[in-house]
């Protein structure tokens, strides 16, 4: 049986090689893919990864316009396909009405044309994002309209000549791998014998793109799925073992 001190030592350690692991991870500190991803580990070292990656990812989106663009750097850092750039899959035959509430952000008449697209971002053969979006074309120029109806290229890619902002009114965690107060010393669930099971959808943001003058032009509902994290774990740092 261990004394108290050889325990608080331990502890003190522990925690040592976690802030080290999680400023490895922070950095992008990822092992060189020579193989497919392993299955992250069901335990609390990979929970708390999984957590820290969605955050880090949440964060990144809230302080950019842009979520094709912070999709790229994201599909770049974690080398999720050997081209990292985001490509808008079209989703047709879907279309959904903008509704009262959709054209109340957009501050638009009943009356008013309100184009809808739906799109799949991927990065190589990985869906990262299923995205709704309304948008106005009247606030479009011709070219843009042209090409967001023919072609398959992202909404972001098409729009950004006209220098728009983001507004976020809601980003919502869809999966919590720790329960609530895990950092304040609540119990933690027990590791399981096979990996990690991530639900199909983890984040989802809702925004409003506006020119630069704050008119509203889009609507987007925007539901991040486990394929952000189809990389390798991050290697824990020695000394996390008990």
């Amino acid at each position: 049986m261990r004394s108290r001190t050889n325990i608080a030592a331990g502890r003190r350690a522990g925690r040592r090689a976690l802030a080290t692991f999680l400023v490895g991870l922070a950095l992008g500190a990822l092992p060189a893919r020579a193989t497919p991803a392993p299955p992250w580990p069901d335990d609390a070292l990979g929970r708390l990864a999984a957590l820290a990656l969605v955050q880090t990812l949440n964060a990144d989106l809230l302080a950019h316009a842009s979520a094709t663009l912070t999709l790229d750097r994201w599909c770049a850092a974690h080398r999720l396909a050997e081209k990292p750039l985001i490509v808008a899959d079209r989703v047709r035959g879907q279309d959904k009405p903008a509704g009262e509430a959709i054209r109340a952000l957009l501050k638009v008449s009943a009356e008013e044309p309100v184009r809808y697209r739906r799109v799949r971002l991927t990065c190589g053969d990985k869906v990262l994002s299923e995205a709704d979006n309304w948008y106005l074309p009247g606030l479009l120029t011709p070219a843009m309209n042209e090409t967001l109806e023919t072609t398959d290229t992202s909404f972001g890619r098409v729009v950004k000549p006209l220098d728009f902002r983001r507004t976020t009114l809601a980003a919502r965690l869809l999966w919590r791998p720790l329960p609530e107060g895990w950092e304040m010393g609540a119990a933690l669930p027990p590791a399981g014998p096979g990996p990690l099971d991530l639900p199909p959808f983890l984040l989802e943001h809702r925004a409003v793109l506006t020119l630069p003058d704050g008119t509203p032009f889009s609507a987007l509902v925007e539901s991040y799925t486990r394929e952000i994290l189809a990389f390798p774990p991050p290697v824990g740092p020695p000394g996390t073992a008990e």
